[in-house]
């Protein structure tokens, strides 16, 4: 009777746990949404599916998917998402800033919050102040600052399976060496024209407003030089910051020089069609600040002692004419105007 009766029990249990389901259950909420009323879950073409969410942001749906990671898409902002079936995961998040925010719950959260905070710790340790005006010894703090975070994170997320902890591992990794290979540039690009140093000079460079313009010409106030080319995508995105910034310190001890590179490139090799080009951008967008053109492109002496070889590139000269930054923010870096004012421009 009591071996009957524990076999009974013993098939309530089983019975009770039931088949695993072959989808997975995934719901939430996100804050902010506005406009942005859909949320997609997709793996290149072979797999998509539309989520639609609530007035409030909420949400709650199954997918049939193959164990995997996919990506989410909610407007224009992306993010990676592990699934499986028989799994049952929200998340939940704010849309104004959704890789800050976003957390996961349930089954399969710490694969994905490991992947989102593996991700936010190199924003957190390569900032943009490191970038616009680190030395060597902030850029290696920073980068054993990286690493020894990362390990905090490996040890808080212990049931994280080892292919996850493999590719994340790769990722910081991939990470790493881009930092390295770029603030390398950077520095060496610094050290060729130490804080301090005498600049190059540049002689007789075709002035756009008329005449011709030497850099000893501009000795008395600060020099902002952008070096820059039409046919240069990064350079053409930071003229709105750089016209913001020129009417920020307009009647102040700065003035704005923009140097071009243009020699032929974008124009099939046309110098002269270059030449036309880049007046014509000037008019058209109207920009302001000393509008120069260098006399050999890339091959221009003052180019090439500063060891530039890609643009933009923004250089700092003080009214002495001595190198105060080679390798100066980018106007739509903040730190810009944080240096612009400490130096009490």
């Amino acid at each position: 009777m009591k071996r009957l009766l524990a076999l009974s029990i013993t098939f309530l249990i089983v019975a009770c746990k039931g088949e695993p389901k072959d989808y997975a259950t995934l719901s939430g909420k996100i804050e902010n949404a506005a406009d942005n009323k859909t949320f997609k879950i997709f793996k290149g073409k072979a797999y998509e599916k539309i989520i639609e969410l609530n007035e409030d942001g909420s949400f709650k749906d199954t997918l049939k998917v193959e164990e995997g990671d996919y990506t989410f898409q909610i407007g224009q902002q992306y993010g990676q998402i592990y699934l499986k079936n028989d799994n049952e995961m929200s998340l939940n998040a704010n849309f104004d800033s959704l890789a800050k925010t976003i957390v996961f719950k349930g089954d399969g959260a710490d694969i994905n919050n490991f992947s989102v905070q593996s991700f936010l710790i190199a924003n957190e340790h390569f900032t943009r102040n490191l970038v616009a005006s680190g030395d060597q010894e902030d850029f290696d703090n920073a980068i054993n600052n990286y690493k020894e975070a990362y390990q905090d994170l490996k040890k808080k997320y212990k049931d994280v399976d080892s292919t996850h902890l493999a590719i994340i591992d790769k990722n910081v990794e991939n990470t790493e060496k881009q930092i390295k290979a770029f603030m390398a540039k950077k520095l060496g690009a610094q050290s060729l024209n130490p804080k301090g140093s005498v600049s190059p000079k540049f002689v007789d460079y075709e002035n756009f407003a008329g005449g011709n313009t030497s850099l000893d010409d501009l000795k008395g106030k600060y020099t902002y030089i952008d070096v820059w080319a039409t046919w240069c995508g990064p350079c053409i995105r930071e003229i709105p910051s750089l016209k913001k910034i020129e009417k920020q310190f307009e009647g102040k001890n700065i003035q704005f020089v923009s140097i071009s590179v243009d020699e032929g490139r974008g124009y099939k090799g046309d110098a002269a069609a270059a030449y036309e080009g880049w007046k014509k951008m000037i008019k058209e967008k109207d920009l302001g600040g000393i509008q120069l053109l260098a006399d050999n492109g890339f091959r221009s002496d003052f180019i090439q002692k500063y060891g530039i070889n890609s643009i933009p590139r923004f250089i700092l000269i003080d009214p002495d004419g001595n190198v105060v930054n080679a390798n100066a923010p980018r106007p739509s870096n903040p730190e810009l105007e944080k240096l612009l004012i400490s130096l009490g421009i």
